[in-house]
């Protein structure tokens, strides 16, 4: 017996526009305040207030280093009688205002991936149960879930100039924003963007108007940190030599033609060594050729002595824009001469793309697991579990990836170089290597599901400390993996616990080097050694391309 189309019942929604109309129902109410799509700057808070609904999910721009922080304290303006319940998801919680609207009881949970120097507010703040965690994220995670099961109603997101027909030029730090804004404006969540300058052509259009609802010229630029810039002067020669351990006993060892390095003293030495210790050992052109990485200045030298042939990044670093628009072949630029930086490609390129990920930790357990998340500091830890895991769905090969098979058989596969480079104590003398990570008592407190391990030990390939290195990845289980990590351990209670009569044999099967099996003698890390010893010399370096911030000169 047949059923007539008249007879069925309908299976889906009774109208399939509703996100759409009820765009379109918000919009209405600020149409009286616009001008096309430009706000007055004045009108910022009650356009927030007759947007943003109660309950809505919001992205708010804010980064490592570029902040929407016009949009950031507009926000903490608004009623909390109007707007209220609000669900956050902010890649780094950086300024107090990201927390204030949880105080002010605008905003009641966030999904996040870093807190950095709010991370004691917001453990202070998850202990007092005035603000609700959903999870802590990577970000190629968050930025996922943008696009997934954490699609926003309402953006709010930074530029440096817009014309008015709503076209963004974003420039250099271009970072996450058109992510975000993606994620919005093709799923009928409203855009706004805070601007530096509204102009009547933009240099380049990087955003196209299309995907932006309004436009709003703020007080003042949006806040950019140098979050990435180390001082020369700082680097000391306990990271000069650990750099030279790097460079030889594994950059070397290993061939690693691309990657990434996390931020630090350690890894800003190895830029400083290449042109100097690396070309004593003839590398140039062998390695360190491609990166992912954020301009860093102490990167000059390196790139203008010819030894890196790429570098695409995250974002900006505040100074550079001179030298990066003057080195386009090292560079993604744009026909306008400024860079071009995208915060998730370059996750992508960093997880999947390069031979390996060098950084650092606070806390290391005898299993080489690892947290930036200490007791008291609930920091997250940003991009390095993208960057610092081997990604399973690696197909392609290179020499330095083929160069971690451990084992025979027709189905052995390569492996990502993954290197925690840490020093055995850090400041106040507080240990790296522990027995538990604090970052299982602080998500227990924090109610997480899981602790918040920034990169498993399973994963990591390679530990050096000022005592050697540890080459985990040539471990044939866990108790190799325990013994050569506490050799590497110094005087923490660890190390004081390896019995050092093993040393010899795990230097035998490979997995131990101490300097002095790398033909390194300590008393020849020497500043010296640095291709550039002050922020000064980098200047140099760059024929005046470079220009640091105020607070990074002293001459």
């Amino acid at each position: 017996m047949s059923t007539t189309k008249q007879q069925q019942q309908p299976l889906g929604p009774s109208s399939w526009t509703t996100r759409r109309d009820e765009k379109h129902s918000r919009m209405q109410k600020v149409e009286s305040l616009l001008k096309g799509k430009v706000l007055p700057t004045e009108q910022i808070v009650n356009a927030l207030e007759l947007l943003i609904r109660p309950g809505d999910r919001v992205v708010l721009e804010g980064n490592n280093q570029k902040q929407a922080s016009f949009l950031s304290a507009a926000l903490v303006q608004v009623d909390p009688e109007k707007v209220n319940q609000l669900h956050m998801i902010m890649s780094s919680i950086s300024r107090p205002d990201h927390l204030d609207i949880f105080e002010k009881k605008i905003a009641s949970k966030l999904d996040f991936s870093y807190s950095g120097s709010q991370s004691l507010r917001m453990s202070q703040m998850i202990e007092d149960n005035s603000i609700e965690i959903g999870s802590i994220h990577t970000y190629l995670e968050l930025y996922g879930r943008l696009f997934i099961d954490l699609i926003p109603n309402v953006v709010l997101v930074a530029a440096d100039k817009a014309d008015r027909q709503g076209n963004l030029y974003t420039g250099a730090n271009t970072e996450e924003t058109p992510t975000i804004i993606e994620a919005a404006a093709f799923r009928n969540g409203i855009v706004i963007v805070q601007v530096n300058e509204l102009v009547d052509e933009v240099p380049r259009i990087d955003i196209p108007g299309a995907w932006v609802d309004l436009v709003v010229e703020s007080d003042r630029p949006y806040q950019l940190e140098a979050l990435f810039t180390r001082d020369p002067r700082q680097i000391k020669e306990t990271h000069i030599l650990m750099g030279m351990m790097a460079i030889k006993g594994i950059y070397a060892k290993h061939n690693v033609q691309s990657l990434n390095h996390g931020i630090g003293f350690n890894t800003a030495a190895i830029e400083l060594l290449l042109p100097t210790y690396g070309e004593s050992l003839g590398l140039r052109g062998k390695i360190c050729k491609h990166w992912a990485l954020n301009p860093h200045p102490t990167l000059i030298p390196a790139i203008e002595s010819g030894w890196i042939e790429s570098i695409h990044s995250f974002g900006g670093e505040v100074g550079m824009e001179k030298y990066t628009a003057a080195r386009p072949d090292v560079f993604f630029t744009g026909p306008d001469g400024s860079m071009r930086s995208n915060r998730a490609l370059c996750q992508v390129a960093g997880q999947y793309a390069v031979d390996m990920f060098i950084g650092s930790t606070l806390q290391i357990d005898p299993e080489g697991n690892s947290s930036t998340v200490t007791s008291g500091r609930l920091s997250g830890f940003g991009g390095a579990p993208n960057m610092g895991h081997d990604p399973h769905g690696r197909r392609h090969d290179t020499e330095a990836w083929l160069n971690m098979m451990n084992g025979d058989g027709p189905l052995v596969r390569g492996k990502k170089l993954v290197v925690q480079m840490v020093e055995t104590f850090q400041n106040g003398e507080r240990p790296t290597f522990v027995d538990s990570l604090d970052a299982i008592h602080v998500g227990q407190e924090a109610h997480l599901p899981i602790a918040p391990v920034m990169i498993y030990g399973e994963d990591v390939t390679h530990v050096v400390t000022e005592e050697g290195i540890a080459y985990l990845y040539k471990a044939q289980n866990i108790e190799e993996r325990k013994l050569a990590l506490a050799a590497v351990a110094g005087v923490t209670p660890l190390g004081q616990a390896h019995d050092a009569s093993l040393n010899e044999r795990l230097i035998s099967d490979g997995l131990i080097a101490f300097p002095e099996q790398l033909d390194i003698r300590r008393t020849d890390a020497r500043r010296s050694l640095l291709a550039a010893k002050s922020v000064e010399e980098l200047v140099e370096w760059s024929s005046g391309l470079y220009n640091p911030p105020s607070k990074f000169r002293s001459w």
